[in-house]
């Protein structure tokens, strides 16, 4: 395989390796291993040179809201804190209401307020505010429900700094407690402000208190500082997918990769456009043929000792889809295409936390990264494109590029020898069609795998439904006259076909596809989704991750 490298500053000549076998790479995608430019036909000048470069400096002055998150200092306490300014108490829909409240059950009904989930009622105090947080039926409330029902409390006092509820204290498992109840208040906390010049809306929180006796308190603790974690990759996830595309490209992507890897025990491998083009990389570079930006592909490594199994992850990286040569029109759709790269954010911000977490699972990850635009040099209806795995596609629409790059990382990753091979991507707008905006599309090879992500997405409240892979029936719809397959099916069954394309790229590996275009973006906030990307995939696949079993 060729060598890896790291250009921190595009305009920087200086090299930045990650590993130090082979030749390392300098300035300009098309100069590293040849040191001069690609030959191309006199009728098409290479223009790149009068196109500026945009460094990667370009995303200082914009807001990180991800850190502010991670930034948020979580503790458990048998009392409540005299810093918090807004306090939550669970109150069922029976029972006693807790005093600190100062009101009656038949004063808050005279309120609106029941005690049925999600329900939130402040009441002013002396000190701030204090919340009844409404749990349901007494004892009937879940992990899920611990999460939604914190969330509903953050979203109520969005200006306080620091804020404590006894949530976790509820009967239950502490552990999953004390996770579902600080993602919940962290998620609902996070608002993407970027490049904002009004800091109005920002998060203010900067400490959560989580009141629980002292027989629950420690392992209501390990839950926290786990909920703390995956809360923060989440948070990751939707920043990074929340960036305008002008602010990150697959360069600064894979630079930013390289940070987060170095930051948490991670090896980093970035290959350039002359590097994939060497390693056969059709898909990838197909896609890219239309745009100034050049494509990276990024692997990352996490390497524990005596690793229990190994998991490989794939994600879409697109990083802007105007559909290529099949221009996506002007709409509500096209408008969010920054986020088109929502799988290869999930898959790097789960990399992000593993070492944090003691996962016992190796993990592989391929982020395939490239933006996918129409020019002059596009790629064009009715081309043939070879892929790492030396299968050939003939192209009958450009704007199914997910499925083309992803190949290609599906591709390296069998060769990877996984135990599985998980890929994520906002693939096809026919799951949406299917399932809606709020549940991920799930297939796969192998059942066994499947019922792991399911079990997974179910655990964590992030909802999947299987679909089936019917190769029988379907796989005739991408046969080509002139290549091995062509890249789209026709006009129905669009998930279904797309995963059966992909199916072709996963070898006897056991695969499963997750299609997050649905749930990618929500348009207002919700739970513990705030409007825009919502991170979706990440939480999931940490469970996994960490949760592995090789399928036998």
């Amino acid at each position: 395989m060729c060598s890896p490298f790291r250009i921190a500053d595009p305009d920087d000549t200086s090299v930045y390796p990650v590993a130090t076998r082979g030749r390392l790479a300098t300035k300009l995608d098309g100069l590293e291993e040849q040191g001069k430019r690609p030959r191309r036909p006199e009728s098409c000048p290479d223009r790149r040179s009068e196109v500026p470069l945009r460094f990667v400096g370009q995303t200082v002055g914009m807001t990180d809201a991800s850190a502010v998150v991670s930034a948020v200092e979580v503790s458990t306490a048998r009392n409540i804190p005299k810093s918090a300014t807004a306090v939550g108490y669970a109150v069922a829909t029976k029972g006693a209401v807790p005093r600190q409240l100062g009101l009656s059950r038949a004063a808050l009904e005279a309120n609106g307020f029941t005690g049925e989930a999600g329900q939130v009622l402040t009441v002013p105090s002396a000190d701030g505010v204090a919340a009844a947080i409404g749990v349901g039926e007494p004892g009937s409330i879940d992990a899920n429900g611990l999460r939604a029902a914190a969330a509903s409390f953050a979203r109520a006092v969005p200006k306080h700094a620091d804020v404590a509820l006894n949530l976790a204290d509820l009967d239950g498992e502490p552990r999953a407690a004390g996770q579902a109840v600080t993602e919940g208040v962290l998620l609902a906390s996070y608002r993407y402000t970027g490049l904002k010049n009004d800091p109005k809306n920002a998060s203010r929180l900067q400490s959560l208190t989580l009141v629980t006796g002292d027989k629950r308190r420690k392992a209501v603790e390990q839950g926290a500082e786990r909920g703390r974690i995956v809360a923060g990759a989440a948070a990751l996830a939707r920043e990074l997918a929340n960036t305008p595309p002008t602010h990150l490209n697959a360069k600064e992507l894979a630079a930013k990769a390289v940070d987060i890897g170095s930051a948490n025990g991670l090896h980093v491998e970035v290959f350039n456009k002359d590097q994939l083009e060497q390693m056969g990389c059709g898909g990838l570079l197909g896609v890219n043929r239309g745009s100034v930006e050049p494509p990276r592909m990024v692997k990352l490594t996490y390497s524990p000792r005596n690793a229990t199994g190994h998991l490989a992850l794939v994600g879409k990286g697109i990083m802007y889809d105007s559909g290529g040569i099949s221009l996506k029109p002007s709409d509500a759709s096209h408008q969010v295409m920054k986020m088109d790269m929502s799988g290869a954010a999930a898959v790097l911000s789960t990399m992000s936390a593993l070492k944090a977490l003691k996962c016992r699972t190796k993990v592989t990850a391929w982020l395939m990264c490239t933006d996918n635009m129409p020019s002059g040099s596009a790629l064009k209806l009715g081309d043939v494109l070879t892929m790492r795995n030396g299968k050939t596609v003939e192209i009958h629409n450009t704007d199914a590029e997910g499925r083309l790059v992803l190949a290609d990382g599906l591709s390296l990753a069998v060769e990877d020898g996984p135990d599985a091979i998980v890929d994520i991507a906002t693939l096809t707008g026919a799951v949406m069609g299917a399932l809606g905006p709020e549940i991920a599309g799930l297939l796969g090879t192998d059942q066994a795998l499947v019922d792991q992500v399911k079990a997974c997405a179910d655990a964590i409240d992030e909802p999947v439904w299987q679909l089936p892979l019917e190769k029988a029936r379907y796989r005739k719809l991408l046969d080509s006259v002139v290549a091995d397959m062509r890249n789209i099916g026709g006009p129905y069954g669009g998930t279904i076909t797309a995963s059966i394309f992909l199916s072709e790229f996963a070898g006897d590996v056991p695969w499963a596809h997750l299609d997050i275009a649905g749930p990618m973006k929500v348009d207002g906030d919700e739970g513990i989704y705030s409007k825009g990307a919502t991170g979706f995939g990440t939480r999931l696949l940490i469970d996994l991750a960490t949760s592995f079993t090789p399928p036998s």
